[in-house]
């Protein structure tokens, strides 16, 4: 897949995905002098993480023949001053589906081993909490 980059001044990038076209704004955050109107590339890899998680997820339920009812995700992003770094991801996945505690474990398991978070740097804390709801 390919990808254009184009810098619009004021610190704001526009993404490009090469397939669909589609189109993702990024801005500096406040607090590193941005105007914070858009993600910042550090709240990017923050929803990569939660929801490549969400996506290995659905596709193990999927392979177990589960139906997922309902996902959803929060996440918080706490960041390191020196040097500027994410240090930890802070998110609960919320499951809505009627799985064993096998199933459970194996969905989790997957998850937590998804590309993103195996490809984050071994610093940065995952703290990524599964909590699953009968349906």
């Amino acid at each position: 897949m390919d990808y254009k980059f184009r810098y619009d001044g004021d610190l704001r990038i526009k993404a490009i995905h090469g397939g669909s076209a589609e189109i993702i704004e990024t801005d500096a955050p406040i607090d590193n002098q941005g105007q914070g109107r858009y993600f910042s590339p550090t709240d990017l890899t923050t929803a990569s993480l939660l929801t490549c998680m969400m996506t290995i997820a659905g596709i193990t339920a999927k392979t177990q023949q589960l139906e997922i009812q309902s996902m959803e995700a929060t996440a918080l992003k706490t960041m390191a001053s020196s040097p500027r770094r994410i240090a930890r991801i802070e998110g609960e996945i919320r499951i809505a589906c009627d799985a064993t505690e096998r199933q459970r474990k194996a969905i989790e398991d997957a998850a937590r081993n998804c590309p993103v978070a195996l490809s984050l740097h071994p610093e940065l804390r995952q703290e990524v909490r599964f909590l699953f709801v009968a349906t």
